[in-house]
């Protein structure tokens, strides 16, 4: 059989990305690797780092840097540096020259210093690759968590869930559970917005005029659907043994709980995109760059899940 491709890029040249990114090319794999960067700054980052750098175990295809990068050092010049990294390395799964998408971390602040408007690597795949609808989906060994909102102000999220979002969110959520994770007939749960999911609708009316109607709807259909739950007990082990997948409302409602349970070896898949995306669970991590305690174990973990995904 042929090695599957898998195209990786760092991210922000000054975070942890190019240093995650050594690591994962000193590790055999059972495809071949591709990434998308500087070639200087990864052989800088190798020297600072100790590491041996064999360009014979992987492909590189070069972007340049728009100034030096400095270890630990946010520059906006470089911010398009990485837009242009994303966008080719993007455009290699598109055009079937790559099989599966792994991304390191992006600082988002400094994107948008530059005037690039980046929200987060969802809805920017969601766009370029002209995607009806994106779902982040973050899996751990045991735990698999979807995001109906994402990089939203709290504030925001109420209006922004809505009966045809959630429908389409919930259908999207199970069939790629079914296509993309091979399981038959997925169990969803579904989190309330409100406290104790509005108790009756005395601490809010969404989830009895919004969650409650599309949930029917959706069952009649023939998906497996609970909910809405207290966000407060849905992560319990009562819940957790019939679950294969959890939609939170919002970022935060899910994400302590993920990173609790999987840090540094979570994955943060992107569904609904016409190519396969893995990506990391951290940040770029500027305070540890080029040093030891780097742990490129999200990294990994998102190579083998798209190794995983491809096959």
């Amino acid at each position: 059989m042929k090695k599957p491709t898998i195209v990786i890029t760092p991210g922000e040249p000054a975070g942890i990305g190019p240093d995650i990114t050594l690591h994962i090319l000193q590790q055999p794999w059972p495809a071949n690797l591709m990434v998308v960067c500087d070639p200087d700054l990864l052989i800088a980052r190798a020297k600072l780092l100790g590491i041996s750098l064999d360009d014979k175990k992987f492909q590189i295809i070069p972007i340049s840097l728009s100034e030096p990068c400095h270890p630990g050092q946010l520059n906006p010049a470089n911010a398009n540096y990485v837009l242009r990294c994303l966008e080719t390395a993007t455009d290699l799964c598109l055009t079937k020259k790559a099989d599966a998408l792994v991304t390191g971390p992006i600082h988002k602040g400094i994107m948008n210093s530059a005037g690039i408007p980046f929200t987060g690597h969802t809805e920017f795949l969601a766009n370029y690759c002209h995607a009806k609808q994106s779902l982040m989906l973050f899996v751990t060994e045991k735990l698999k968590v979807a995001l109906m909102t994402t990089h939203l102000r709290l504030a925001d999220v109420p209006k922004a869930i809505t009966r045809e979002k959630l429908r389409n969110t919930l259908l999207l959520l199970n069939e790629e559970l079914k296509t993309r994770f091979q399981i038959q007939q997925p169990h969803l749960l579904v989190c309330g917005l409100n406290p104790h999911a509005g108790e009756q609708g005395y601490l809010g009316s969404e989830e009895i005029d919004i969650m409650e109607p599309v949930i029917a709807e959706l069952c009649k259909m023939g998906l497996t659907i609970t909910g809405p739950l207290p966000a407060d007990t849905v992560f319990t082990p009562h819940y957790l043994q019939f679950a294969d997948a959890i939609l939170a409302m919002y970022h935060d409602q899910a994400l302590p709980v993920v990173k609790y349970l999987g840090f540094g070896h979570a994955v943060n898949v992107t569904l609904g995109l016409p190519i396969i995306r893995t990506s990391v669970d951290h940040g770029t991590a500027l305070d540890i760059v080029g040093t030891s305690s780097v742990d490129a174990g999200s990294m990994m973990a998102a190579v083998a899940l798209a190794v995983k995904l491809i096959n």
